[in-house]
């Protein structure tokens, strides 16, 4: 059996700039500054080292950044989801719904997220989708600043969900950016990078992951290279 970890933002979905302006709205409201956001690469961050590099570059103490951290998150959360209303801004990517129904369907898979997404903020994301009960387990950027401390967080909850314990030669993570390729090489999973994020192929490939595409539009390819054996 396997576990299959898809990222959020760039992989399965673009929120169309929503994420980044409503932290910037909670940013503002509870530290007083946005910092420099708009030049900040978000690319494979997670939320709490996005807050955390930003108002320390704007000059906060530490203490303060972490006191107020929750109030930041609810205030995020609030304005991302006005910002999102119905979900018509939320654009999944091509050919992942039908992947994700794909794999979920099998019986030797279990598909989950990891992301650096808080929680709450990858669940107002993929809600419009339909795809969110598909997602048996998660590892947040609310568990964990850093991304690498994630697959183990996901591993333990798959292992509490479906009673298999997961060799990490056995998960398989799933990012459009080089900090998930470095994830899923850090803990020993199978490392599947896709270009339909900010980077393209080519520079993805730099990082050599063990499987690289395009996009997921072709789904009986995509399904049969993700369950073919991994490396």
């Amino acid at each position: 059996m396997r576990l299959f970890l898809f990222d959020v933002d760039g992989t399965l979905v673009s929120a169309r700039g929503a994420g980044r302006l409503a932290l910037a709205h909670a940013l503002a409201v509870t530290y007083g500054t946005a910092g420099t956001i708009e030049g900040y690469d978000f690319r494979g961050k997670t939320d709490p080292r996005i807050v955390l590099d930003l108002m320390t570059g704007a000059g906060i103490p530490r203490e303060a950044i972490d006191a107020r951290l929750p109030a930041c998150f609810d205030a995020y959360v609030g304005e991302l989801e006005r910002l999102l209303g119905d979900g018509a801004r939320v654009q999944l990517m091509p050919g992942v719904a039908d992947l994700v129904r794909a794999l979920a369907a099998r019986g030797d898979a279990l598909v989950g997220l990891l992301t650096g997404n808080i929680e709450a903020g990858a669940r107002a994301k993929l809600r419009p989708t339909g795809l969110l009960p598909l997602f048996r387990v998660g590892a947040y950027g609310s568990d964990d600043a850093d991304r690498r401390r994630l697959p183990p967080i996901a591993r333990a909850r798959a292992r509490a969900a479906s009673g298999h314990t997961f060799a990490p030669e056995r998960v398989v993570i799933i990012g459009d950016t080089p900090l998930d390729v470095d994830c899923a090489r850090a803990c020993g999973a199978v490392a599947v990078a896709v270009a339909t994020g900010q980077h393209r192929a080519v520079e993805l490939a730099a990082h050599a992951p063990d499987l690289l595409f395009e996009d997921f539009a072709d789904v009986a390819r995509a399904v049969a290279r993700l369950t073919g054996g991994g490396r």
